[in-house]
């Protein structure tokens, strides 16, 4: 029978991550990177009907597998409202993280270490930053958590046969997500040395459970494999076998052996983990003399959970190309692994003053940069408004003393005794203000609706728009049917195409391009400046724009 404290204490939790996380959905539109890619995508499925082939305008979008984009495409269908259903997936997908980990560390432990472990996994600055965008890692960080919460199940409460096979089908739905989704399978090297090692409490697998494990694992994986490779044999297209070969070779195996872009030293992921885990790592000097007494005791509780961290990083360690949410997988585990002990560690009254302190110290920077923008430092508001892309410095700082301010309040409320809730509740009070103040002020200079509105004011409501060098939020918030040459196409070619479709009814067809496209072909007199959005300048062509008999350079 769960008391009183632990019902106060679970609904707490539920009603911060829901505040924390859902604060703001519905009032801003998808950002860049990748959310308008995304976003667009699912949204073209819906409209043709086209599901099994992602495409980003005219082109096919091989980059990544089709999962997140089908099940925005879902919500889209059911809420007939894009703003909704671009965000739902990541932020349910969060939850669900939270609840995997909560419930794991109540079963491996008790309910003190799973609600500790929630706690700590909410307020980590990186997971809460990517659950709160339309991105494929939330999705891919709930797909390998169930995955490990399945293996662990089975290896060390099992046997548990059904909890096995659901964490062979995660990854599987994983590597539809993403390729790296399988990685919660390296969970399964400790538990075989521990196996091996003769550990106690450690399940043991039969042939037939292994058999199935791997089944399971390719049952996501094929029903979208052999439908999609079907179409591409009897199609006979050449784009669509282009398609296949892009997205089960290129962003794959070579993605991660010869990486092209985002090159980063070995020890790059060091630097993430002590400043996007944050505050959560700083348990860690802690948390370590309990590790080791438990791997002495030979605990496989320990050992699983902070063995798949060290696998992870150095998985992604050993590629060239690094990005800090590569390693976000490893954080559920990593949090799971100090929930014993994170309520003694928050006892100590170094680390509930440190967190007192740092709390207060973060509140007052905020409340004070704030007030410094409202109360006229024109120079501090003008950069803080062309940091966040819009003219409205003033409501940037208003959202920063807000923060501050409810942060400040917060602090002098738990005061150091409740040193960490301070903090927690510090980053809660920048989380909202952010998200209820920051995304409306952000939204038409982030989304680029800013820009589409102007373009459809400006060319009326009669006339037909192309894009050229464009971004996939201009052809998602476009006000009408916008036409498009290519996305990866060079620019000079996408241009010459538009140039050739707009003299077919000059007066009728505008082209709508960023300056970087512009070549010495245009009048740059005829040419009407829309403003800097996304930080590119963006400029409206009309016919009469483009110099006639001029030859562009090749």
């Amino acid at each position: 029978m769960m008391s009183f404290d632990e019902r106060r204490e679970r609904l707490l939790f539920w009603l911060t991550a829901f505040v924390v996380l859902f604060a703001g959905l519905g009032l801003r539109d998808p950002w860049p990177a990748d959310e308008p890619r995304f976003a667009l995508v699912a949204r073209q499925m819906v409209e043709s009907g086209q599901w099994l082939f992602p495409m980003r305008g005219d082109e096919l979008y091989p980059d990544k597998p089709p999962l997140l984009m089908w099940l925005q495409a879902i919500f889209l269908s059911i809420t007939g409202y894009l703003r909704l259903s671009f965000l739902l997936p990541s932020l349910l997908a969060s939850l669900g993280t939270l609840a995997l980990v909560r419930d794991l560390g109540q079963r491996l432990w008790n309910r003190q270490a799973g609600a500790y472990a929630g706690w700590a996994l909410l307020f980590a600055l990186q997971f809460t930053f990517q659950a709160k965008r339309a991105q494929i890692d939330p999705l891919v960080v709930f797909c390998i958590t169930l995955s490990g919460y399945g293996l662990m199940r089975h290896y060390l409460k099992g046997p548990d046969a059904r909890w096995w096979y659901i964490g062979w089908a995660a990854a599987g739905l994983g590597v539809i997500s993403k390729g790296v989704g399988v990685l919660a399978l390296l969970l399964l090297l400790p538990a075989a040395w521990a196996r091996w090692r003769g550990w106690p409490g450690v399940t043991r697998v039969s042939a037939g459970q292994w058999l199935g494990g791997i089944a399971m694992l390719l049952l996501p994986v094929l029903a979208w494999l052999i439908p999609m490779l079907l179409a591409v044999k009897t199609s006979g297209d050449p784009l669509l076998q282009a398609y296949a070969d892009n997205i089960l070779l290129k962003q794959t195996a070579e993605r991660y052996a010869n990486a092209w872009h985002h090159h980063q030293p070995w020890y790059y992921f060091i630097k993430v983990m002590a400043t996007q885990w944050l505050p959560v790592i700083f348990a860690l000097p802690w948390v370590i003399p309990h590790w080791r007494d438990a791997l002495r005791q030979r605990d496989a509780r320990i050992l699983l959970p902070v063995a798949g961290v060290l696998l992870m990083v150095l998985f992604f360690s050993f590629s060239s190309g690094k990005r800090e949410v590569y390693i976000l997988p490893a954080l559920p585990l990593l949090c799971l692994a100090m929930g014993p002990w994170l309520a003694e560690i928050i006892r100590r009254p170094g680390v509930r003053l440190t967190a007192f302190v740092g709390g207060l110290i973060f509140a007052l920077a905020l409340l004070a940069a704030g007030l410094a923008v409202v109360l006229g430092q024109p120079g501090f508001e003008s950069k803080l408004a062309a940091i966040g892309g819009t003219e409205n410095g003033d409501a940037l700082g208003w959202m920063l003393a807000v923060a501050g301010a409810a942060g400040l309040l917060a602090t002098l409320f738990f005061r150091p005794a409740r040193g960490v809730a301070s903090l927690n509740a510090v980053l809660a009070a920048l989380w909202v203000s952010y998200s209820l103040i920051g995304y409306p002020v952000l939204n038409d200079a982030s989304s680029a609706r800013g820009l589409m509105r102007a373009t459809g004011a400006a060319i009326g409501p009669d006339a037909e728009l192309a894009l050229v060098a464009w971004k996939e939020q201009n052809l998602l918030m476009a006000d009408r049917p916008a036409r498009t040459f290519g996305f990866k196409r060079d620019a000079a070619l996408q241009l010459r195409d538009a140039r050739a479709w707009q003299a077919e009814q000059p007066q009728q067809r505008w082209l709508l391009l960023e300056d970087d496209a512009i070549d010495h072909c245009f009048n740059a007199d005829a040419l009407i400046a829309m403003g800097i959005y996304n930080r590119r300048n963006w400029f409206l062509a009309p016919a009469d724009a483009s110099l006639a008999g001029c030859n562009p350079a090749p």
